[in-house]
């Protein structure tokens, strides 16, 4: 029989979860928290599975799920979501935040099937990275005509993303969940840097800046070959399937490892493009605007980017 409880209370009552602080012993959050409101420092407590102990720990878990992946090539992808994919899978405009990802909701209604299966196919071999905090979980029902006409509904939550993924057979494990700024904290370390020294190192996002990218390697002392696949914008959501051969027939053949800024349509993009490489491909977003010296496009600084002065922490 289906509980009436929500998926996400279910995985935190029967302990499979649990909420705990993400500390990195190599971040430094306050110069985010300076320049933002003061509240975002509940955003520092997100979901752990019980099986890991400390932030650190899903650092070495990426890095060895990531290593892996290159030695016996296999596809990898890694994809973050957040309150643009809640809005998205909840099926509203309120996708359309710094960019343009849906064009009508008709358009986003067309799109979840592709996305359903993109969904499945991720939780299988790959990991989902949600970002889920206690204050994006809280159920809040929507105000306004609907609401005083006894037909209100929920606004979108990280706690109706993950009842959505139930509706879909698509169960959050151990084995298949990191939390969202695990990842933006990994592509921001030495380990990940070290990794990709040498390789064949695909970028598929809008803009590229060749010095800018091989400067910010160059800091940790690696030398990645860098090829650059430009892709739309706007729209990757809605418009996967038109556009997804194109963009494979650019992708380097030779790629061992990419890093994609897709937006809400990263999660079509990433798992398709690791599939046919046989590569990790990571949803890297905001980092590769930062490789890019473009900040400004993610709205400044994001937590889990910045790193204490160097010998201060050990390297996973």
């Amino acid at each position: 029989m289906k509980s009436d409880k929500g998926y996400l209370q279910e995985l935190t009552e029967k302990g499979e979860f649990r909420f705990t602080r993400l500390e990195l012993s190599d971040i430094d959050n306050e110069p985010v928290f300076r320049v933002n409101a003061p509240d975002m420092v509940n955003e520092e407590t997100c979901l752990f599975h019980r099986s890991i102990a400390t932030g650190d720990d899903y650092l070495a878990l990426l890095n060895e799920y990531i290593q892996r992946a290159l030695m016996e090539r296999k596809a990898a992808p890694v994809v973050r979501f957040a309150d643009g994919e809640y809005a998205f899978y909840h099926l509203t405009l309120g996708c359309n935040g710094l960019y343009r990802q849906a064009e009508s909701v008709a358009a986003i209604r067309k799109a979840m099937a592709l996305h359903s299966d993109a969904f499945r196919r991720l939780a299988a071999l790959g990991k989902l990275a949600p970002l889920i905090f206690p204050g994006n979980a809280i159920r809040r029902k929507k105000r306004g005509l609907l609401s005083f006409l006894g037909r209100s509904e929920e606004e979108p939550s990280s706690a109706a993303f993950l009842d959505f993924l139930r509706e879909k057979g698509v169960e959050l494990t151990g084995e298949n969940y990191v939390p969202f700024y695990a990842l933006y904290a990994y592509l921001t370390s030495e380990a990940f840097a070290r990794l990709v020294d040498g390789k064949v190192l695909s970028i598929l996002n809008s803009d590229f800046d060749p010095e800018a990218c091989r400067s910010w390697f160059a800091r940790f002392s690696s030398r990645p070959e860098i090829r650059f696949t430009k892709i739309p914008a706007e729209y990757i959501a809605t418009r996967w399937e038109s556009m997804r051969e194109k963009i494979l027939n650019e992708v380097p053949s030779d790629a061992d490892l990419c890093l994609a800024g897709a937006g809400v349509g990263a999660l079509p993009l990433c798992v398709d493009v690791a599939d046919r490489f046989s590569i990790p491909v990571l949803d890297a977003g905001h980092v590769l605007n930062m490789m890019n010296g473009r900040e400004d496009k993610s709205n400044g600084m994001r937590l889990y980017t910045l790193r204490k002065p160097a010998g201060t922490a050990p390297i996973p």
